[in-house]
């Protein structure tokens, strides 16, 4: 049994799929997985999705990079990820903590570059002031010139593919620090989409 108390964990862990819209996904995953260096985190894929764990930078570094070198083939990609730090079931085996905080992957290439959209919520849980937490990091988002508009259940970015990644993990790391406590993110972000961008109503 484990017991770890709630927001002491500062392990970082994101469950995620990637998915290429192409008749050769297989191969443009498994090339995605294996091109980007994953050293400094944990990571495990299995038949439906992978899970890396470690610092936060260095989780946001990886999820970013599979997704860019997905993207980068020009098939409409999608991510599907979840985030989470301070999880009371969380345990330290395999948490990659001792690493240095160098990004493995910063260069991006042009896919940095690349349209990008994505939907995102926060869950700061156990916190009384959820919403406020929420708040201030949709109005962060804002200042960035990513956000976009309100949906149901989320928020809309707009924007490159390194300017919305940036603005999830800013997001992220700022919740965190508010809350002190378990937090939960969950993103979807598509590239190459042939859909014509939303409209904000």
């Amino acid at each position: 049994m484990n017991n770890s108390v709630c927001g002491t964990s500062r392990i970082v862990g994101c469950t995620f799929s990637v998915s290429p819209m192409t008749d050769q996904f297989v191969q443009v995953i498994t090339e995605a997985l294996t091109s980007v260096n994953t050293d400094k985190v944990w990571m495990h894929t299995d038949d439906l999705c992978t899970c890396v764990r470690g610092k936060a930078e260095h989780v946001f570094d990886v999820t970013r990079a599979i997704f860019a070198h997905t993207a980068a083939t020009g098939v409409h990609t999608v991510f599907n990820g979840t985030f989470s730090i301070g999880c009371p079931g969380d345990s330290k085996d395999d948490a990659y903590m001792s690493e240095d905080d160098k990004p493995m992957n910063e260069n991006l290439g042009s896919s940095a570059n690349m349209e990008t959209a994505s939907h995102f919520s926060l869950y700061p849980l156990g916190s009384e002031n959820y919403m406020d937490i929420i708040y201030k990091e949709i109005e962060r988002a804002k200042t960035k010139g990513t956000l976009t508009e309100g949906i149901h259940y989320a928020s809309r970015l707009d924007g490159t593919l390194q300017e919305v990644f940036h603005t999830l993990e800013d997001a992220f790391m700022n919740a965190i620090q508010s809350s002190q406590k378990h937090l939960v993110m969950t993103a979807v972000v598509s590239a190459n989409s042939p859909s014509p961008k939303a409209k904000n109503k």
